[in-house]
Parts: C-alpha cells; structure tokens; sequence
C-alpha cells in the first residue's frame, strides 16, 4: 500500500486526490500513455462525460492486464480541451478510482491531437 501525504502544512486536496505519494522500495512501476475517449474498436465516444468513461476504462484494463488495480495508481494527468466538462470529467475518474486517491494534476488545454477528442488521461501505477 502506499503512503499519502496530506500535511496541514499545504492546501488541501481540491478533490479525491492526494497531494503525494510515497511508494516503497522495490515496486513494479506502469507508466500508462494518455489515454481517450475511446473504445477497443477505435471508436471515439460522443460528449466528455462517454468520452472521460471509455478512457478511464481503458486505464481500468490496462491496470488489470499488469497484475494492478486502481490502489496501485500513483499519478494522473487528465487533460480536457473545456472547463466546463470538468466535473463530467472528474465524475468518472471518481466512479472508476473509488476510494483510491493518487496524486493528480487536470490541465485545460486549446486542443488535443485530434479534434475529436474532448479528454485525456494518463497514468503512473506502482505495486510492490
């Protein structure tokens, strides 16, 4: 398990996240690239919230195919092109994470690579 680090000595979290975390030694680590809105087929899903659910799926799936869940997630970058998407956005990420809090950075950006894409996510997993 590793350790979160929340010290009253700055802000407090904004929402489920932490503001470290500590992994122990010797850790597996899983560096997960940004992933969008879409499904297995290639398929972009329509909206932000579809969109921000297909990629936190995706994460999902990659975390069970190395051996990891949620709990083992250390680091989210999330990126979306529209704030107002953002609680659509940090929705799903709570639906998927539950009780995990990793560390968590969201950007708004102009624009991703493709215009079609609203959203996305990338991830850092360790487990011991």
């Amino acid at each position: 398990m590793h350790t979160m680090h929340n010290p009253s000595t700055v802000p407090a979290p904004a929402s489920a996240y932490s503001q470290g975390i500590e992994v122990k030694p010797n850790a597996r680590w899983l560096y997960i690239s940004g992933q969008i809105g879409a499904s297995p087929d290639g398929k972009i899903a329509k909206g932000a919230a579809a969109q921000a659910d297909a990629a936190w799926c995706n994460i999902a799936n990659l975390l069970k195919a190395a051996g990891m869940d949620m709990n083992d997630l250390v680091k989210i970058t999330t990126f979306v092109c529209n704030p107002a998407d953002v609680p659509a956005v940090r929705a799903a990420r709570d639906k998927y994470i539950g009780g995990a809090k990793p560390a968590s950075t969201l950007i708004v950006v102009a624009a991703l690579a493709s215009k079609d894409w609203l959203i996305e996510v990338e991830a850092i997993a360790a487990k011991a």
